[in-house]
């Protein structure tokens, strides 16, 4: 049977859920080494409430990416632990969307970072 629905208890699971990626997840602590210090610095920087949204937002995109990859890899090594070309592509294609949403950062922060140095260039 289902639980019922409560507020603090699925704040809990999410809190467990974080904890798990810290402890057993590199790549996400990797990111993170990455995207603590981007995020301090987009707040010293002089942008617009929306340019700062698109620099937090897509950083933030980044490690729900890395759950929801983490999540589907966990979730077929539950149903195998052997070979099989749709696990590979399952978990290649999760792997894949990490990267895309790493690519948007770069574009997006390169794209923000060069409208700031050309207008603070003329």
């Amino acid at each position: 049977m289902k639980p019922k629905y409560n507020l603090l208890s699925n704040w809990h699971y999410a809190m467990q859920g974080l904890l798990a990626m810290l402890k057993n997840e590199r790549s996400f602590l990797l990111e993170l080494i990455f995207i603590v210090p981007a995020l301090i610095l987009s707040f010293f920087l002089p942008l617009s409430l929306e340019n700062h949204l698109i620099l937090v937002g897509v950083l933030f995109l980044i490690l729900i990416a890395e759950c929801i990859n983490s999540a589907i890899e966990a979730c077929v090594d539950l149903v195998t632990k052997d070979f099989h070309p749709k696990a590979k592509i399952a978990k290649d294609c999760a792997s894949a969307g990490v990267f895309l949403t790493v690519v948007l950062a770069l574009f997006s922060w390169g794209f923000v970072l060069f409208d700031l140095y050309k207008k603070n260039l003329g």
